[in-house]
This record gives C-alpha cells, structure tokens and sequence, in this order.
C-alpha cells in the first residue's frame, strides 16, 4: 500500500518540490532507498549521499534543499524538520500495513467478573485480569500479561506480551508497554535494626500519564506511601530502573540502562544518555541533558548538558592518574606549605 506525494504534503505539511501524484510506499535511509521509497536527510554531513540516492522522492530542510536540489532528480518535500517529517511518515506508512488486534476476550484469559473490559479492547491468551481492573477503549493487552486488582488501562494504550501490571497503578492513553516490563513492583524499602533489615511495606502506587513509552524490562517501582509519577509523554528505553516515590516530568527521555534511586525528582524535557546513574532525593531542574555514564550526584537547578564520567585511557595511563587523583590532598598540603615558605622569604623584613 502507498500513499501520494501530495496527500503526505497534505497531512504532514512542507513544501513539495514536484509532482504531487508520484506513490511512495514506503521510508527507507538514503543509501538504502528504492524508487519506490521517500527518503529523508536530517543530517547536512550526508548531503553526499543524495547524488547517488535511488528514492523516488527525500525530505530535506531548506538549505539543504539548496545544496542538493542540482544533483538529486526525483521530488523533495522541504521541511523545517526533516527528521520530524521522517517520524511522522514512517508512522504513517507503518499504520498503512499494520495487523490490528481484533476487540474481544481470548478464551484462554482470566478476567474478574467485576473488571470493566471496554468492547473494543482486545484482550490476548492467557492474559489474567484481577478484581477491579478497567481496561479502555481500544486498548490492547497480548498475551500472557498479568493487570492486577484495581489497576486501570486507558484508552488505546497497548501492553505487549508479557507485561506486570501491579494492583491499582494506572497509565494514560495511547502509551506502549513492552514485554517483561514490571510496573508496580515492592520499592527497595528496608530499615535496619542491628543489621537486620525489617521490610518497609510498599502502599503506594505508579500513576502515568498519557503517551508514555516504556521499553522491554523496565521496572518502575510503586511508591512507599506516596506515589510514583511518571508525567505525560515520557520515553524510557530498555531495562531502566526507576525506583519508589520518584516523579519524572513531562517529556522527559531516558536511553537503555538508566538507573533512578528513590525519591529522585527529575523535572520537564530532560534527557539521560544511557546508562546514567541519578542517586535518591535529588531534584533535577527541567531541561536538564545528562551525558551517557554520568552519576548525578548531587541535586542540579540550572539547565544545560553535564557530564560526570572521567575519559577512557590505556589501563596503566588510567592508574597513573587515579594515583595523582588519591594524591591530591597531601599535594594541596604541600603547595600550600611552598606558597608559605616563599611568602615568608620574599616579604620585606
């Protein structure tokens, strides 16, 4: 199935440089297209590519439509923000062949009698709904996953095989949960009395907002009193730990293997490369950009990108300088006894 050139201009906007009827079936990357593709260039490096790019037609921003109008002969859609123009055109042609869940109860699930089950959710095999449960319109929840007491599923949100969904946490609309995620789980609630630890119960909730993304094995623990919130339209990669009572703002991402202590308050469009670390009960202002590995260590107010890891080195470089690093107090010291020393013998008498 295909679209016109005209009728995505029409949807999505731009500027078309072209004939308005030409069909593109799908989206494919610049050396990867085909005459029946579009293709896109977000990034003004590529420009090369574009002479030798076998797409029926490419989305470009106006001064890269400038630079390879003269080498690239099918059409052009010009866009502020081709690489936008690319998400959304690849959601398109992606619905276009999609295979849509038929709405219904498989035979194999377990649903309470007094679960609230919209007519046009589809409920996949062997899919256990406990007591107290509503699931919305649309919704879709494939096989095997497990929607605990009093739990809601909101409207068009979709829960792939496999998915935890403890007792009364609540998502939004149209959000994604991907396979072996568990949301809801105890928080990691100890007291410590003469070294054994006596477990804090876990009361709280997760409560998510609308157009949440959460990847393959993440885990988002429930509050200990309190709530976890995780706002509006935030996107969290695989295997991401979010730990109890933490609130993550609005429009917030996180790359694979982020780890958020409790109680942590991450504010509004922030974003975590992977495999960043942020310790409990800090707070992080909103438009905060933490680079790939760092550990937050402290609470951080002020926008802008941080980076807290030390560079890669040769192992025996590394040593020597970890060695400088222990080093560094007693070499304060010294300096300090110098400055003294030089002070004493240059001042007048």
């Amino acid at each position: 199935m295909g679209t016109q050139l005209g009728a995505l201009v029409e949807r999505f906007g731009g500027q078309l440089v072209g004939d308005a009827n030409l069909e593109v079936t799908g989206i494919a990357p610049l050396a990867d297209a085909g005459p029946g593709d579009i293709s896109f260039l977000s990034n003004s490096k590529l420009r090369a590519q574009v002479a030798s790019c076998g797409a029926a037609a490419i989305i470009v921003s106006p001064a890269d439509d400038a630079a390879v109008a003269a080498s690239f002969a099918g059409a052009r859609i010009v866009s502020a923000n081709p690489y936008v123009y690319f998400a959304r055109a690849a959601q398109y042609f992606a619905a276009l062949t999609a295979h849509v869940p038929p709405p219904g109860i498989h035979p194999s699930a377990v649903v309470a009698d007094d679960a609230v089950i919209d007519a046009s959710a589809h409920i996949g095999a062997h899919v256990t709904i406990e007591a107290g449960v509503v699931v919305g319109a649309g919704a879709v929840i494939d096989a095997g996953c497990v929607i605990g007491r009093g739990a809601v599923i909101g409207a068009d949100t979709h829960l792939f095989a496999n998915v935890t969904f403890h007792a009364r946490c609540q998502i939004g609309q149209r959000g994604i949960i991907h396979s072996g995620a568990v949301i809801g789980g105890d928080g990691f609630g100890f007291a410590n009395e003469g070294g054994v630890y006596i477990k804090i119960p876990q009361t709280g909730r997760v409560m998510i907002g609308d157009d949440v993304d959460i990847g393959a094995n993440t885990t988002i623990d429930r509050g200990a009193l309190a709530d976890t919130v995780i706002e509006d339209g935030v996107k969290l990669d695989n295997q991401i730990q979010i730990g109890h009572n933490c609130h993550i703002g609005a429009h917030t991402a996180m790359a694979g293997c982020v780890g958020v202590a409790g109680s942590a308050v991450i504010g509004k469009y922030c974003t975590f490369g992977g495999a960043a670390m942020v310790l409990g009960h800090l707070t992080i202002g909103d438009r905060v950009h933490i680079s790939s590995g760092s550990m937050v260590s402290r609470s951080i107010m002020e926008p802008g990108q941080y980076t807290g890891f030390y560079p890669l080195a040769k192992n025996a470089d590394w040593e020597r300088t970890a060695a400088i690093v222990r080093n560094l107090d007693t070499m304060r010291d010294k300096i300090r006894a110098l400055e003294k020393t030089i002070k004493q013998l240059t001042s007048p008498t």
